[in-house]
């Protein structure tokens, strides 16, 4: 694998961190600057949103830039705003330094993606992207934990400044050892836009945010579940989560691995596994061990989908897929957000804790339907795929990727 992916991965290790550290500081940040815990809860909101919008926007604002120089603005877009969260005088401050900072996120996993599969064979594409994406799951293990750790310790706002260090130091990886390949000619706004036509992509899209959504309705709300449901105590929650982050490691490498081989039966395994396991956790989750162990599975399983996923998606938008390659990180997101919202529901109307895992399940089960539905429509040909989603047949480009 070419040294650039390390750069690649650096970032990504940077962005994963301040994302979800955000939710192991919101005591501290809520209390510093007098503002209720639920208020607070508005910068993992914010930032999220600000994922989904920022996906199409900062893409289609770099159409005009080689990729390269793209990656390395939005590395100074992402440490600017990390920097204007570590000093900010007021909660609204570092709610925009949070919007700021997200802003990057989509686009750079995006662009990151095409980037990643453009420098190694054709065959190993799945597995670039999933070293990339290796940075974003060791954040989990490593950064999360430690960030939470030196933010209780020493101030939340030294995390978001080592944050925004991580930041600078991707920057300068993406400089030295990105090789310079600039926007293919020829590739307009239009074209990028004209991926969305395809049926397939749009597939892609619908199952990001379906399968990952299944991980999240149960993670979620995995403290309150292993504190009331399993008997952990509330420390425990931090090691039950470095767990989870450990299986995403692996789920991603082994995602990759076999994406490359086949990756429609990868998709097929990982998503009928998780949703499995997602059933069985409203039933594990109440021992110890075997929540644990479930927990371990979601983070594996779960992140098993995303090479593939992604590859699916630069695959079907071919000649044009950094736009629909940026959506689609930003339906991992949308996922992330329906499925709290759902979960909430479910918990709310008086269910229980463990109640969001049928959630999940379900989430899971209704992307592994559309699998197939996809495969099933690509064995038909392009233009029955394209059809079937938006009445207008396919293009010759769409079906020539359609039966590649």
């Amino acid at each position: 694998m070419p040294l650039a992916l390390l750069a690649l991965a650096i970032g990504a290790f940077g962005i994963g961190t301040t994302e979800f550290v955000i939710m192991g500081l919101l005591p501290e940040v809520a209390g510093d600057f007098g503002v209720s815990i639920p208020t607070a809860g508005l910068l993992v909101t914010g930032y999220a949103l600000g994922v989904v919008l920022g996906a199409p926007l900062m893409t289609v604002l770099g159409t005009k830039v080689s990729r390269k120089r793209m990656l390395m603005l939005l590395m100074g877009l992402f440490v600017l705003g990390n920097l204007l969260s570590a000093v900010a005088p007021s909660f609204s401050v570092m709610l925009i330094g949070r919007v700021v900072a997200s802003l990057a996120h989509g686009a750079f996993f995006g662009i990151g993606s095409v980037v990643a599969a453009d420098l190694v064979a054709p065959d190993k594409k799945a597995g670039a992207i999933a070293m990339m994406f290796t940075g974003l799951t060791v954040a989990n293990v490593v950064g999360v934990p430690l960030g939470t750790f030196v933010g209780q310790a020493a101030g939340w706002r030294i995390t978001f400044t080592i944050v925004a260090a991580l930041g600078l130091i991707g920057l300068a990886g993406i400089a030295k050892l990105v090789p310079d390949m600039p926007k293919p000619q020829g590739v307009r706004l239009r074209h990028e836009l004209a991926a969305f036509k395809n049926a397939q992509v749009l597939l892609a899209m619908a199952m990001t945010v379906l399968g990952f959504g299944g991980v999240f309705a149960a993670i979620t709300y995995i403290a309150p579940m292993m504190t009331h449901v399993a008997g952990f105590a509330d420390g425990s929650v931090t090691w039950l989560l470095v767990l989870f982050g450990l299986g995403m490691v692996g789920g991603n490498l082994i995602g990759g691995k076999y994406a490359d081989r086949a990756l429609m039966p990868m998709l097929y395994v990982s998503l009928g596994a998780l949703a499995v396991v997602l059933a069985l956790f409203t039933v594990t989750a109440h021992h110890k061990i075997l929540a644990a162990i479930s927990i371990a599975l979601i983070g594996a399983l779960g992140f098993a989908t995303v090479p593939p996923l992604q590859k699916r998606v630069l695959d079907q938008a071919h000649g044009a897929p950094t736009l629909a390659s940026a959506v689609n990180i930003g339906a991992f997101n949308l996922g992330n957000a329906l499925s709290a919202w759902l979960g909430g529901i479910v918990i709310a109307a008086g269910f229980g804790y463990t109640s969001p895992n049928w959630v999940g399940a379900a989430l899971a089960a209704a992307a592994l339907l559309l699998a197939f539905l996809s495969a099933a429509l690509e064995r038909r040909g392009g233009t029955s795929a394209e059809t079937a989603v938006t009445g207008r047949p396919a293009s010759v480009e769409a079906e020539a990727v359609a039966h590649h």
